[in-house]
């Protein structure tokens, strides 16, 4: 019913930024939260933030607290992660995801919808 595509990943040096977008097709209309997760390679899914769409509530792991920022645009029916001050264990796929109910939450079990994530790679 809810379609999501993660674009923005890539290649960089550390210390620098990246921007992800998740843009949302379908049914959109039932989904209350967004979130981003990141799983490297070997390890389980992380969440890193999210936000409920209607007051923007947001959440966020601490190991990005202060980094990164969750954001959307109802216009364009999209949400971004700003990536700043990246370092190499932020290497992951990244995982765009959208839940029907309004309690933000970390656990991945929790969301309804994800993308096909977006590979994010920062070197040393």
């Amino acid at each position: 019913q809810v379609q999501l595509v993660e674009s923005g990943g890539g290649l960089v040096q550390a210390g620098g930024s990246l921007r992800l977008s998740c843009a949302a097709s379908g049914r959109t209309f039932s989904t209350a939260v967004m979130g981003w997760f990141r799983q490297a390679p070997g390890k389980e899914r992380e969440f890193v933030a999210a936000i409920r769409l209607t007051t923007r509530y947001t959440l966020y792991a601490d190991s990005v607290k202060g980094r990164f920022t969750i954001s959307k645009d109802n216009a364009k029916n999209t949400v971004y992660l700003q990536m700043n001050s990246l370092k190499p264990e932020d290497t992951a796929v990244y995982y765009c995801a959208g839940e029907r109910s309004a309690v933000v939450s970390t656990g991945a079990a929790t969301y309804d919808y994800w993308g096909q994530g977006t590979q994010v790679t920062v070197s040393s």
